[in-house]
């Protein structure tokens, strides 16, 4: 028996043993380590699992809609929570990084704790941590980097008899490699991660809805672009920064932030290199960007590996 195997069965039986007929409330992402998530605990405690999605309005471009889709399939209850103005309006004047990651998480757990009322009494609450979460939110040893929404960020107090974490172990490949385990297809499997917070610790300063429409639209070109690679990055996404620049549109002067592109190569997401990208690309993701999006100046390219940088900017 494998390690994972092992894993797999060690964690279906504590599973069982600590719901026994109860409910569990997964809160869903649509990523690799909470549809892994859920694909294990529906696997154990079979009929019993509710998965939550908490739509930010920090998603991706149409993610939440391809979330839906992709869950509407499997056998579980499925319930999307359209909570954009509640969380922005949470985050109005917040610019410290470590600020938004702490309210995001809070408030995704007072979200969970609404649905699961409406549910009737849930009294578990599942979540897709993995280790690396646990260290860098200042866990098992580790100095805080940034405090995870899902570890950093929860209240002291919650109104659920427990949190059940069954990924804590692992890091980013054995999840992956767990999935197929789990029999997930390799499109789901293999999806280059996405934080919790979404684009909120992708957008530098305070958040609007109209720098997150910039950041979506800049975000799904560079994706689009480096998605057509036959050997694409591990990770890649935009950054809309505070810094602005000027520029010429026409024959119109412009003032508006700069964009910075971020693809990383990675064996297991706690260190990185930045992925050096062919100038053709890097060019045409530029061109894009600054003739189709409103409101980007100009584009740069990030080659800080990690450490001493981090994968995402906050």
């Amino acid at each position: 028996m494998s390690k994972l195997d092992n894993y797999l069965e060690q964690w279906e039986e504590k599973i069982r043993e600590t719901v026994g007929k109860e409910k569990i409330l997964l809160a869903t992402s649509g990523g690799v380590d909470s549809s892994v998530c859920a694909a294990l605990l529906s696997k154990a405690v079979p009929g019993q699992l509710v998965c939550v999605f908490v739509d930010h309005g920090f998603m991706r471009q149409d993610e939440g809609d391809e979330i839906e889709a992709i869950f509407s399939n499997k056998p579980v209850e499925f319930i999307r929570v359209n909570a954009e103005e509640r969380f922005l309006a949470k985050l109005v004047g917040i610019t410290d990084p470590e600020a938004k990651r702490k309210i995001i998480g809070e408030e995704f757990i007072h979200v969970f704790e609404d649905e699961a009322k409406k549910l009737g009494k849930i009294p578990f609450l599942a979540q897709g941590t993995i280790y690396p979460d646990i260290v860098e939110s200042g866990g098992e040893h580790g100095a805080v980097v940034k405090s995870h929404h899902n570890v950093g960020g929860l209240p002291d107090v919650l109104d659920f008899t427990g949190i059940v974490e069954p990924l804590s172990g692992l890091y980013k490949p054995e999840v992956r490699e767990l999935g197929r385990l789990l029999g997930l297809p390799p499109s789901l499997v293999d999806r280059q991660p996405f934080p919790g917070p979404g684009l909120a610790i992708r957008v530098m300063g305070e958040i609007t809805k109209s720098k997150l429409e910039v950041l979506r639209k800049a975000d799904s070109i560079v994706r689009q672009e480096l998605d057509q690679l036959t050997d694409k990055p591990h990770q890649y996404f935009a950054v809309l920064t505070d810094t602005y620049s000027v520029g010429v549109k026409g024959d119109v002067r412009t003032y508006d932030p700069v964009v910075a592109v971020r693809a990383v190569n990675t064996a297991d997401f706690m260190v990185c290199d930045y992925t050096p990208l062919p100038h053709q690309v890097l060019r045409r993701i530029s061109e894009r960007i600054t003739e189709e999006v409103n409101g980007a100046s100009r584009v740069v390219y990030d080659i800080t590996s990690k450490p001493p940088g981090t994968i995402e900017w906050e």
